[in-house]
């Protein structure tokens, strides 16, 4: 028997924020397609936040336009006459070409319409990671000074990586960011893992299949982490103790019931074993050694919160002016953009397999943190905003990529797919899209309940 344990005010927050960042993205995607359109005297019948088959939560006609809101809360489209589009609305196909149709503009026009879109997204991706550069500058945390080794999951294990080495280099080059670990060994396929241990420095193979094998591990199961002490950092009003004692800012926790604990995953483990008892606890807090003894609750909370690693090892971090950030967000677009890139030709050369890395809609919200962080949310919605650009650039009937290239052909050859044609083509393409949809959906829902 199989039990789906769900947070669910967790899900209702990465819900919103999910919903809150494709509504920004595609509000203006569809506002790069809406401009020039309306700048060449084109036709817009609809512009839609989410989609509303059947009826629309709000609507209202302004001029030739209906603007609304749809029932169904992801993505949105705008309808363009003279164009084939999800809509499958081809009676207009049948006549003249009107003048305030698409299909009656210039090429020229009518790529610049397509395109609208992607542009758009690059621009956002590029400002959002500017105003993030510019706001919060940069904080990483330097792989050297993960002083207390790492925590090893069962793959790292596998590969040779024991718990408390310190991870120095791939393929001897030194490893700068301790948080890009994972992600340069699975997009840059290292060949060598060099660590510290102890006062030697041993040299790992890296097999090929550990691209492979990250992409099947649950993104909860890290391939490393950090060992760090286990801190006080503040004391809920939930916690319960007894005898007079309680925590401490500062505290450092040594022991429950006489089990020593010294890094904060052997601590998470062990108080799980005590949940809803009552234990005692040994601190240090400053040179004295106290214990207090406190209740852990059915979750196996103790009402406790403990310094995360930011706070704990020395990381470094830069500030940028305004002028900076343009240059550095810029490049931070991009790099993400290249990374996207790399990812996907792990896809097609089989060095990752698609039922292991790819994702739906449930994929894409379950990346939102389960408490509200602006950095993230903005960080992620740039991410999501270049991926969402690329992926409309490919040259798939039905999507934007797709339009303009048959654009460019008839740019080039001189000669104009008939409507015919180009209703074939979308309902081809919206078969890829659907199929491929329905595929990430199927395999999100199998790993929820496997």
């Amino acid at each position: 028997m199989y039990t789906l344990a769900i947070d669910f005010a967790a899900v209702g927050v990465k819900t919103g924020q999910f919903i809150l960042s494709f509504s920004i993205l595609v509000v203006l995607h569809e506002l790069g397609h809406f401009i020039p359109a309306r700048l060449f005297k084109t036709r817009v019948e609809k512009f839609y936040l989410f989609f509303n088959p059947g009826f629309s939560l709000w609507k209202k006609k302004i001029g030739e336009t209906e603007y609304g809101i749809g029932w169904i809360p992801f993505g949105g489209y705008v309808k363009i006459s003279g164009m084939v589009d999800e809509s499958m609305d081809t009676e207009q196909l049948n006549k003249a070409p009107e003048s305030w149709e698409l299909r009656s503009k210039p090429a020229y026009q009518r790529l610049i319409v397509m395109l609208g879109g992607v542009f758009v997204n690059i621009i956002l991706a590029i400002v959002i990671f500017i105003g993030i550069t510019w706001h919060w500058g940069e904080e990483y945390l330097p792989a050297k000074n993960v002083v207390y080794g790492v925590h090893a999951s069962e793959l790292a294990k596998s590969v040779g990586v024991q718990e408390g080495d310190i991870i120095i280099s791939l393929d001897n080059k030194t490893l700068v960011n301790f948080e890009q670990l994972e992600s340069k060994l699975v997009l840059e396929n290292p060949k060598t893992m060099q660590v510290q241990r102890g006062d030697s420095v041993v040299s790992l193979n890296v097999p090929n299949t550990l691209s492979s094998s990250l992409a099947k591990i649950k993104k909860s199961i890290p391939f490393v982490t950090p060992r760090f002490p286990v801190i006080v950092d503040s004391v809920s009003k939930s916690a319960v103790t007894m005898s007079g004692t309680e925590f401490y800012k500062g505290d450092t926790l040594l022991m429950i019931n006489d089990q020593s604990v010294q890094y904060r995953y052997e601590f998470e483990a062990l108080k799980k074993q005590f949940a809803d008892s009552t234990v005692i606890v040994t601190a240090k807090r400053g040179e004295d050694t106290v214990k207090v003894k406190a209740l852990v609750s059915a979750s196996g909370q103790l009402g406790v919160f403990l310094k995360l690693p930011y706070s704990i090892f020395k990381t470094v971090h830069t500030d940028y002016t305004f002028a900076e950030s343009i240059p550095e967000g810029t490049s931070r677009c991009f790099t993400t953009l290249d990374n996207y890139i790399q990812g996907i030709k792990q896809i097609f050369t089989g060095k990752v397999k698609a039922n292991e890395s790819l994702g739906s809609l449930i994929s894409i919200g379950n990346t939102f943190p389960a408490e509200w962080d602006w950095y993230k949310f903005w960080t992620l919605t740039a991410v999501f905003s270049i991926i969402l650009a690329f992926m409309n650039v490919l040259p798939i009937p039905a999507l934007d990529g797709g339009h303009a290239l048959f654009i460019l052909f008839e740019m080039i050859t001189g000669r104009k797919p008939s409507d015919k044609f180009m209703e074939y083509a979308q309902i081809v393409g919206m078969v890829i899209m659907f199929g491929l949809m329905f595929y990430a959906l199927g395999l999100d829902v199998w790993r929820l309940f496997k």
